[in-house]
């Protein structure tokens, strides 16, 4: 079977929560002892007053200019490598990501920021996951990102959000895989649900 895997990209590939929590503490947005990563820093500040633009605005940050102090989710690393080494695999980076965030004033395009965090992990690197340049699709809008799926061919889709793998447009064919990124509970979906990058393995590869 050749394998052609589509993986989401922030808050799938990328963790962000230690980030979060530094950066929305630092600005003085929660409180020092909030416990959880970035799902708990986003819902504590929606409820603020302003809490939506408030949010936006650290997003923007988070993704641009404090993305380097981001980091690859815990087996993540392994199961690139892992793609790497099968003649019959190829992998495609497709995220739902815009070029500029939302009241960002400095103007960081997120997309090259996200590039640039890929090269430093050796995402392009013959001796690291060795990516082609061209497989990673950044996408302005989620149909776009759904259409980008379709075109791609994908034999298998991760994402860590239900919004994605159960659009209506979803291509039907494609192992759908969500990977729930920290969360507790397990949604009663009719695809594949992942508490880690192990079990996402584990699932992918389950006949090898």
């Amino acid at each position: 079977m050749v394998f052609r895997i589509g993986i989401d990209f922030d808050n799938t590939i990328v963790c962000y929560d230690e980030v979060f929590v530094l950066a929305a503490t630092a600005e003085g947005l929660i409180p020092h002892d909030l416990r959880g990563g970035k799902a708990a820093v986003r819902d504590f500040i929606r409820n603020l007053s302003g809490g939506e633009e408030k949010w936006q605005r650290l997003q923007g940050r988070v993704y641009g200019d404090q993305m380097d102090d981001a980091s690859l989710f815990e087996g993540a690393a392994r199961f690139l490598s892992r793609c790497r080494q099968r003649a019959d695999t190829s992998v495609f980076i497709v995220s739902h990501k815009t070029e500029f965030g939302h009241f960002d004033e400095s103007g960081i395009n997120l997309r090259e920021v996200a590039r640039a965090w890929m090269t430093k992990h050796g995402f392009f690197d013959k001796a690291g996951f060795n990516l082609a340049g061209d497989a990673v699709y950044f996408e302005a809008t989620r149909d776009d990102k759904i259409e980008r799926i379709a075109q791609l061919g994908c034999t298998h889709f991760i994402d860590d959000l239900e919004e994605v793998l159960g659009h209506p447009r979803f291509p039907a064919g494609i192992k759908r895989i969500l990977f729930l990124n920290g969360r507790s509970d397990r949604p009663a979906v009719s695809y594949e649900v992942c508490a880690d990058w192990q079990e996402i393995e584990e699932a992918v590869f389950a006949n090898e």
